[in-house]
């Protein structure tokens, strides 16, 4: 049996404020070939289809238009609800879905759902494990009395295990949840929410022990933290702290003993992303910039004072700049006074104002047109002041 495992999929993201459905449109028909032309048996998605509870229109739509896809290349689909998912719209139509192939599994009661699947080695059983918010479970039989993820997801591991005990079968256990091991190169921090209203807490590896392959979702980078124990990552970037790694999906061989290989599936990158650090006027003359126009730009513009107008200018030549800091290189005053004591010494208004913006420009004050605007102003005080 051939599996494809991906996850995090985010239907309904914005990047910076830009819509990014085509693009994911683009990635997930991308991923819809290589289920047919790899002769992938079953496709799992571990957790957070939607990017919100509330999804617009086009949200369903677009996982609708998915989901039919994938269903056409003849595989089964399965796939969980993660932390962003609102449980319950995610579910609506699943006892229709089930009986053409496709699995929604997002009812947090029932703790997870079995998909048993056959091949010439006999049974796969796939436990689907939609995301499982501890403070809403208390009130079930044996359910942990905790707010910690980790605990409910062993309760969920422990009960999936009594299950396999009295169903034999080569096992996939689907999760969403922060497992111990991940890599800092896969946990873009500035992106992925805390699961728990307290804080997130780490799932211990040895909570998956006793499954052949471990799908899971919600740590937007690859990871394998076992040989089969993986996170697929998301299908796009979300971050520019993501800029440069992988995107793509885990194919999952299973053979009579159960998982056997993996092997990266990479996808492509629609608009890929990246930084871009000096000043304004060298990134919009250089010609080595031009190759990066029809990027996702962030802009860290090292001029000593803030550039007018930044955004616009970038986006002269680069249409897709969406995100722009002013770092300069240097401090140009260095003095060792405090801001309250420099405004102190400063004995006209046109001092004090010279003041502010060294404060606030580091260290540069009033330009030539600033200086005579400046002036114009005080000068239309004085007059008014004179005639009252």
């Amino acid at each position: 049996m051939r599996i494809l495992h991906t996850s995090d999929w985010h239907i309904g993201r914005t990047f910076f404020g830009e819509q990014v459905g085509e693009n994911l449109r683009t990635v997930l028909a991308s991923l819809t070939e290589a289920v047919r032309a790899q002769n992938v048996d079953v496709v799992v998605v571990a957790g957070d289809i939607f990017d919100t509870a509330v999804p617009a229109a086009g949200a369903y739509d677009a996982l609708t238009e998915a989901l039919v896809a994938l269903h056409e290349t003849g595989a089964v689909v399965i796939l969980t609800s993660g932390n962003h998912d609102s449980a319950a719209r995610l579910r609506f139509q699943s006892r229709w879905a089930r009986e053409s192939g496709i699995h929604v599994i997002a009812d947090p009661e029932a703790i997870f759902e079995t998909v048993t699947l056959e091949d010439e080695f006999g049974p796969v059983t796939f436990y689907g494990v939609p995301y499982l918010e501890p403070a809403l479970l208390r009130h079930l039989d044996g359910a942990p009395q905790t707010c910690a993820q980790a605990a409910v997801m062993q309760w969920a591991a422990d009960r999936a295990r009594e299950h396999l005990a009295t169903h034999p079968a080569r096992s996939v256990f689907i999760g969403h949840c922060f497992a111990a091991g991940v890599p800092a190169s896969a946990n873009a921090e500035d992106i992925e929410r805390d699961l728990t209203a307290g804080g997130l807490d780490v799932v211990p590896l040895e909570t998956f022990d006793g499954f052949d392959y471990v799908a899971l979702g919600h740590i937007h980078g690859r990871a394998e933290l076992r040989a089969n124990i993986r996170y697929s990552g998301a299908p796009l970037h979300y971050s520019f702290s993501e800029a440069g790694a992988p995107r793509g999906a885990w194919l999952i061989d299973f053979d009579g003993a159960g998982f056997s290989s993996a092997e990266w599936l990479e996808l492509p990158v629609p608009r890929p992303l990246t930084r871009l650090r000096g000043e304004i006027d060298e990134l919009l003359g250089h010609e080595s910039y031009a190759k990066y126009r029809d990027h996702w730009i962030a802009a860290s513009l090292t001029d000593q004072a803030r550039p007018l107008d930044a955004m616009a200018r970038l986006r002269s030549r680069f249409p897709h700049a969406i995100h722009v800091e002013h770092t300069p290189l240097t401090r140009a005053d260095k003095s060792a006074e405090t801001y309250a004591e420099k405004l102190a010494a400063a004995v006209t208004d046109e001092q004090r104002v010279a003041r502010f913006l060294e404060h606030t420009r580091n260290g540069v004050g009033p330009t030539a047109i600033e200086q005579e605007i400046l002036a114009e102003v005080f000068e239309q005080i004085t007059v008014e002041g004179a005639t009252r």
